[in-house]
């Protein structure tokens, strides 16, 4: 069920929500947790059917801030508007949430100047928040009155052009409790790397090369990642921007001196693994839809301290190292 609640407020809002529960026998006892979800008004739909699909893991509160263009350049370019000041919202239950319940606020003109004052009165009490940028880029996750309200703050630098910029701005601006949806999507290359890693126990790395297209910042992780943790160095290729060539990474070829141990895309969701001394292996190896990547953010709430290492150690040694050869 989808109810509009035009030109209304935050305690209309919330007494709105007090009647569906008492009218539909709902309770927010199963709530684990308030999502903050700060998109456009031209992405909100994806980024709801996202939230939905992981509150069938985490049943949560879902608040969706859709920001139209004017709003987004008032609260991030600290332009003024000549859009007349309210709030329009919509509430979701049943289906229409998945396993919790969503609350769309859509700001107008100056509403949208304190989106925290917005939110912070339809928080669920005792429960953590968590805070996820869609489609919107953040100047400091941290710093924002968004990000100030929840302990896990997500961005998504895979959305944007210059990856390397948005993950330099990551870095120097880390704090505890920042992550970023590409290095979600990068659990299962890692996964197949550290089996890869762990056959080739015996031998000595010597060097990696990472082959992914220009515009995708988790082949930059995946690179940084290897370089801390290998510490050896990492050659990274970027690939020609042709529409031929899917978005994301190609391939990782761990060199040693009896051969490399490769993985590379060969078709469709599936990757080839060859290593010295034994025979080619195709393993699945599909890309990570947004959905499958916002569920395993919401699984861990306390910090990532390796996602924290590879950011604020990783990343730089690689961008100090690619600027070197340059």
């Amino acid at each position: 069920m989808i109810e509009q609640l035009p030109d209304t407020t935050v305690q209309g809002i919330s007494k709105r929500m007090v009647s569906l529960r008492a009218e539909g026998g709902a309770t927010t006892l199963g709530r684990v947790l308030t999502l903050i979800v700060v998109t456009t008004t031209a992405g909100a739909e994806e980024a709801i059917s996202a939230a939905n699909f992981a509150s069938r893991e985490h049943p949560m509160r879902i608040i969706v801030l859709a920001m139209p263009d004017e709003a987004v350049q008032r609260v991030y370019a600290a332009e003024e508007t000549s859009v007349a000041d309210g709030l329009d919202a919509e509430i979701r239950v049943g289906r229409d949430a998945g396993a919790g319940e969503v609350i769309v606020l859509r700001p107008r003109g100056g509403v949208a100047a304190e989106p925290d004052r917005l939110v912070s009165g339809l928080l669920l009490a005792d429960a953590p928040v968590v805070a996820w940028w869609s489609g919107l880029w953040p100047r400091r996750a941290d710093g924002s009155p968004i990000g100030r309200l929840a302990q896990r703050r997500i961005t998504d630098s895979g959305g944007f052009d210059d990856p390397a910029g948005h993950l330099g701005d990551l870095s120097a601006a880390y704090t505890p409790g920042d992550t970023d949806l590409a290095w979600s999507r990068l659990t299962l290359w890692r996964a197949q790397l550290a089996a890869a890693l762990d056959n080739a126990s015996g031998r000595e790395i010597t060097g990696v090369t990472v082959n992914g297209t220009p515009d995708s910042s988790s082949t930059m992780l995946l690179a940084a990642w290897l370089r801390l943790q290998l510490g050896v160095p990492v050659t990274q290729i970027d690939l020609p921007r042709d529409t031929s060539v899917a978005w994301g990474i190609h391939s990782v070829a761990l060199h040693s001196a009896e051969g490399d141990t490769a993985i590379e895309r060969s078709h469709g969701a599936f990757a080839a693994i060859t290593q010295p001394g034994h025979p080619r292996l195709e393993v699945p190896l599909p890309r990570r839809s947004l959905p499958d990547c916002l569920v395993e953010d919401l699984r861990l709430l306390n910090p990532d301290e390796l996602y924290g290492r590879v950011i604020t150690e990783g990343v730089p040694l690689l961008l100090a190292e690619r600027e070197a050869q340059r």
